[in-house]
């Protein structure tokens, strides 16, 4: 037993690392063995490399700034040296090995990605101080790595319209995306709220398209900064001229070029994204003749895009790709081509003279004769396209690349990649990290299927990878885009690199980050404080015991409402609730960084006394086909139909794009005492049981989960859930957890009805 117990020792550290030894690597690398001892670097250390990695090399040197460089390939035998050498038997597409033992790091690799992805891997075994100053003696453990990607495209995306970012971040972003591997950055150049990239043949898309007035997502951001200060909107890009304020920015062709080529180095591919017909607002105001009418509005849900059926669209948008490919060397060019209000096309003289030529019957084939007359285009200048899912709707290409991001059509990838498209997997649940984090994001992120399980392993090959995205409506500010990335970011890294993942282990090795993430400038969120519940209840009193998410940071709470300072008191290890009260709490870092504050409110409560058990099992479910933007205007509504369900799930045949659904019956207790329900839903929704409530999850958000408490005596009481969906696909779970326990999935034999 002793000897099996020592093997599957072996076996964890082989596959997920030993902080205690100081191996701690995310990505998790396919195999890493710890060896024995420690290379010690000093003045005296010489870096070896082949001239295919001088690149690599010198990147090295920055670390070890006193060491010499030397370009030989006969280096094998070198002591005190750290070694770069190509080897052709890496078959694995960017793969490397990585050796450390006393007398010499050696990487090897065949290709210059493999090298520089080893360097990251190394960059993590060197204390963080390397970040901001780098330089001295370093004790680097002993290990084998051997590893290379699981997946080809590991992206991140930036939307710099809705909001303008400096170039200084986005050379700071490509920085922090390489530590973790990632290889794609794709930017979301233009919009309805600002065109950002300089056209020269088309200089108005800039002097005019660049520029807007403040609107009501920038008021909302004002609004949000009055208690949190990442909301405030960076002034640098507020100028105000004649009594007129205005927003905006763009990034010149210099500027981009010399960008691009920065990222090369780091070997991150910028892929552009001007994003046609759709989303067009900024351009036709530079250029009203863009559109089918003149001009651009908004529709019910979308701008006016620009017109498929004139041919000075098409030289409009050759010209403008014609120097983006200039700019951007990348294969893949993105087009955009989602969101688009069609309506005007139908009234349009040009675009039915074109559907008549060209035997198009549908306006979304008329979509889908822009998207191929443009990737033809692509195609003569070598480049490929992207476009989001909607490019399905009115027939592809085969050679067209699929960006799935509707989580509410869940066939669209499984669709193209049946078609053979090569597919880009970025759902907004849980890749659209604009979208509030909460304590589940992580775990959710980790656990994603890159490849939809209904493809076979052969149909999977089409999945090419998987990126998130940042919408920046409500991003003004760097410091918010930091917060909303990481940690989040570090989880999706190692489910596209990672064939050996561990969420235990991946927890473990994200805490010794935050260190790193410190030195290297990043405003990241803080680990989650676990809280019992936002809403709390007790009878005679209550013990609330919180510790605080990861070594280095305190808890501080405040009791009047105010929100929590660096200077407001700790929290006890033991806090005795035994009135009614509102704490606020927020974990500190040891800079005095706050974390998100948590709102607990205690509500002393009886407990609820039960009513006679239903005759039946299951619950009575109303059913609404209408969009409602909150759950309490239900009761005022007639239902278009009811049924019966099991237990809290939203069956098949309700179809209806929006719509509201109210539960309602009974919930049978085993037990009397204290009851925490953990409610998820997207939309929003509302849970009372004895006529209590218990969760307040309204309005129309992303999944988000909310919890309660209420005090029931065994037995049975009323229950109701009402629940609504905006459109765009649902989520909809309630769990609960008894007296403090383990939360768990509410039985179906708890629920009933007469």
């Amino acid at each position: 037993m002793k000897r099996l117990l020592i093997a599957l020792a072996s076996t964890f550290i082989a596959f997920y690392g030993n902080s205690q030894s100081g191996i701690s690597i995310i990505p998790q690398p396919n195999t890493l063995t710890p060896g024995t001892g420690t290379f010690v670097s000093n003045a005296s250390t010489t870096i070896y490399f082949d001239p295919a990695f001088e690149t690599e090399a010198q990147l090295l040197k920055q670390w070890f700034p006193k060491s010499k460089l030397v370009q030989s390939s006969k280096s094998d035998d070198a002591t005190n040296a750290i070694v770069l050498k190509l080897i052709y038997t890496i078959r694995a597409d960017n793969g490397y090995s990585l050796l450390i033992n006393p007398k010499q790091i050696k990487i090897t690799a065949s290709s210059s990605e493999g090298v520089f992805y080893a360097l990251q891997s190394l960059r993590q075994l060197l204390p963080s101080t390397i970040e901001n100053k780098p330089g001295g003696s370093y004790k680097i453990p002993a290990v084998s790595i051997q590893d290379a990607p699981q997946y080809n495209w590991r992206g991140l995306h930036l939307d710099v319209s809705r909001h303008f970012f400096a170039m200084d971040y986005l050379y700071k972003l490509v920085d922090r995306m390489s530590l973790y591997k990632f290889n794609k950055l794709h930017l979301h150049l233009t919009d309805d709220q600002g065109w950002r990239i300089e056209i020269k043949k088309y200089p108005s898309l800039t002097s005019q398209g660049a520029w807007r007035s403040l609107n009501n997502q920038d008021s909302g951001c004002m609004k949000l900064a009055k208690d949190n200060p990442d909301f405030t909107i960076d002034p640098r890009f507020i100028k105000n001229k004649e009594g007129k304020t205005s927003y905006g920015g763009f990034y010149t062709q210099a500027e981009m070029k010399a960008f691009v080529a920065y990222a090369a180095k780091k070997h991150i591919d910028i892929i552009p994204e001007i994003d046609m017909p759709g989303h067009m607002m900024a351009a036709i105001h530079a250029y009203p003749y863009l559109s089918c009418s003149g001009g651009s509005t908004w529709g019910e849900l979308f701008s006016t895009p620009i017109c498929p059926g004139k041919e000075s669209t098409y030289q409009f948008a050759q010209d403008v790709f014609s120097e983006i490919m200039d700019m951007f060397p990348s294969e893949y060019i993105h087009l955009g081509a989602d969101e688009v209000d069609r309506k005007a096309w139908a009234n349009s003289p040009d675009c039915q003279e074109l559907m008549k030529r060209e035997g198009i019957k549908t306006l979304p084939e008329l979509q889908s004769y822009f998207v191929r007359r443009m990737e033809q285009f692509f195609i003569s200048k070598g480049r490929k396209l992207i476009g989001w899912d909607e490019i399905l709707e009115g027939g592809v290409t085969p050679t067209a690349n699929v960006m799935y991001w509707r989580s509410w059509v869940p066939d669209a990838p499984i669709h193209a990649a049946k078609l053979g498209n090569k597919v880009i997997m970025s759902p907004g649940n849980p890749l659209y990290f604009d979208n509030a984090p909460d304590p589940q994001s992580l775990y959710n992120i980790y656990h994603f299927d890159v490849v939809p399980k209904a493809l076979t392993a052969e149909e999977g090959k089409a999945i090419i990878g998987a990126q998130a995205n940042l919408w920046s409506e409500y991003v003004p500010s760097e410091a918010r885009a930091d917060y909303l990335y990481f940690p989040r970011m570090i989880s999706l890294s190692e489910r596209l690199w990672s064939t050996n993942r561990d969420y235990t282990s991946f927890q473990k090795r994200l805490a010794t980050q935050f260190g790193r993430l410190d030195n290297m400038g990043v405003k990241y969120r803080l680990p989650d404080v676990i809280v019992p519940a936002e809403s709390l209840v007790f009878v005679d009193s209550a013990l609330l015991q919180i510790k605080a998410p990861a070594p280095g940071l305190t808890l501080r709470f405040t009791t009047d409402g105010s929100i929590p300072t660096k200077t407001s008191k700790l929290l006890p290890t033991k806090y005795v609730v035994k009135k009614e009260q509102m704490l606020k709490l927020a974990a500190f870092n040891s800079n005095g960084r706050k974390g998100d504050v948590y709102t607990l409110t205690y509500q002393k409560q009886t407990l609820a006394t039960p009513i006679e058990a239903a005759a039946k099992k299951g619950l009575k479910v109303d059913y609404y086909k209408k969009f409602y933007k909150t759950v309490t205007v239900l009761p005022k509504e007639q239902p278009d139909s009811s049924f019966t369900v099991p237990g809290i799930t939203v069956p098949s045949y309700v179809t209806a794009p929006s719509f509201g659904l109210v539960y309602q019956g009974t919930i049978t207790v085993p037990e009397s005492g204290i009851y925490t329900f953990y409610f998820t839903c997207d939309d929003g929704g509302i849970l009372t049981i004895a006529n209590r409530l218990v969760v307040d999850n309204d309005g129309l958000h992303a999944p988000k989960e909310k919890s309660g408490q209420i005090a029931l005596a065994k037995g049975a009481h009323p229950f109701n859930l009402a629940f609504i969906e905006g459109g765009g696909g649902y989520t909809l779970k309630l769990k609960y957890s008894f007296n403090g326990g383990e939360a768990k999935e509410v039985p179906e034999s708890w629920f009933g009805r007469n």
